[in-house]
Parts: C-alpha cells; structure tokens; sequence
C-alpha cells in the first residue's frame, strides 16, 4: 500500500534529509586514501546521534552498521570494515536517518583521489541516471515512465543494469511502497501522485547488470566483478505537482 504524506507530514521528513544532508557534507571528504569504512561509520554514527537522530540502516533487518559502504564491485549494503582506501577506488556512501519517526534516505558514490577515465564515465552517467529519473517524475506519470528513464540512459551509454534492488517510496519507513526499479519490470505500474515521497537509486554497473550476495548475506557486488555506481536522493511530490530533491551530497569529483 503506497501511504501520502501530507503537508506536516513532508515537514518532518525535510528535517529528516537536511540532517542526512549535513551528514553527507561531513563524510564525503573523508573519503580519502588510508581513510577506512569504519572510520566513516563511526563519524556517521557520532553526527547523527550528536543532532537528535538514529541511525536507520542500523538493525534493520539485522544489518550491523549505520552506513552502508560500498568499494569498487560491491553495489550496496557494503558492511564497514578497517582495509584502507586506495588511489583509484570508488566508494558508494548509502544512508538514512530517523528522525522522530520520519525517514530519510540518500547515497552517493566517490572517487578516491584519481580514478581511471572508465570509472569517471560510470560515475557521471550513474549521477544522469538519477537526474533523468527524477525529471521523469510528474503527476500522472507512471512508475515504468521513471524506470525507463534510468535503463534507457544506463543502456545507450554501454552499462549494465542491476534488476533485483530497486528505489521505492520512503517517509514512514526505510523501505515503503511504491517500489521503483532501474528498469521496466512486469511488477506494479501505480501512476504518480502528490504526496508521495521516494528515493530514486539507480545502480549501474560497469559490465553485466547481473549480481551475488556474498556470505554474510548482505554486501552484493557485480558478478563479473566490474565496478558499480550508486546514486540516491529522496525526492517528494508536492500538492501543486511540483517535485521537491530532498537531500544533497558534495559532487564528488576526482
């Protein structure tokens, strides 16, 4: 059931996306070399409790971290461990925030120091991606319409396209519907409607859509083991038809 937020409702949960926003604006420059995803974990962690909020990710489902920290062929749900940074990694960043029961939810993927030029393009089109998806969304509009807007561009520009995660409705919840996948899925086709609040996430790959999840359930990474771009805002539409980006995050830049 895809549950609208209403006006005071929405406002609660750009509170919740201006925090996860500045949470952002903290960690994307530590992603440094020599830096680790524990060290990021722990200053999200740190940021978020020192601001009023709670982790989302954290437990939920039993993952055992704050932030999802994903390296080179690791799409999502990268579990934070001490191996260091390197020159040429990219690393996808995926978080939310509780914030008095309202959710926020937002990911971007970052260069660590200079990146091959193949890794620069898979980041820029990842970020078109999400940008085109989020243009896509009008009044109206169908779910699929958003969808197509991902896969087409991902699919012109020579990448692969991952179909078992998809973006989907957030707000009451880390994970509501509608869900939204980064291709046209013979799935549910709601139309779209003020009210209601997603997170857009297109994951692209280098090579085959195509992923495994590894032994301790949760970190997935590319099954040919090309790299893979993350990039996530929580958007809202509004009354008036208008669609609202929630969140933010540094450019990353190499």
């Amino acid at each position: 059931m895809i549950r609208l937020k209403n006006s005071e409702q929405l406002d609660g949960i750009r509170r919740s996306c201006r925090m996860l926003s500045a949470m952002f604006e903290r960690i994307v420059p530590m992603v440094k070399p020599g830096a680790t995803a524990l060290d990021l974990d722990a200053e999200a962690a740190r940021f978020i409790a020192a601001n009023g909020g709670r982790p989302a990710f954290l437990g939920y489902e039993g993952y055992p971290a704050s932030l999802c920290v994903s390296i080179n062929e690791v799409v999502i749900h990268g579990i934070p461990d001490n191996r260091p940074f390197v020159e040429g990694d990219i690393v996808g960043l995926d978080c939310g925030i509780d914030l008095d029961g309202l959710f926020s939810d937002a990911a971007v993927t970052v260069p660590v120091g200079r990146i091959s030029t193949e890794a620069e393009r898979l980041l820029r089109v990842t970020r078109e991606c999400l940008d085109r998806a989020i243009a896509a969304v009008k009044p109206g509009v169908r779910i699929h319409e958003v969808s197509r807007a991902v896969y087409g561009h991902a699919v012109a520009n020579g990448f692969g396209v991952v179909r078992q995660y998809c973006g989907h409705g957030v707000g009451f919840s880390p994970h509501e519907d509608p869900q939204v996948p980064n291709y046209v899925s013979s799935g549910p086709n709601p139309r779209v409607v003020p009210g209601m609040v997603l997170a857009l996430e297109p994951m692209i790959n280098l090579g085959t859509g195509e992923v495994r999840v590894l032994d301790d359930d949760w970190t997935v990474i590319t099954l040919d083991r090309k790299l893979s771009a993350h990039f996530e805002h929580t958007i809202a539409v509004l009354p008036d038809g208008s669609v609202e980006i929630l969140t933010s995050w540094p450019t990353p830049s190499p």
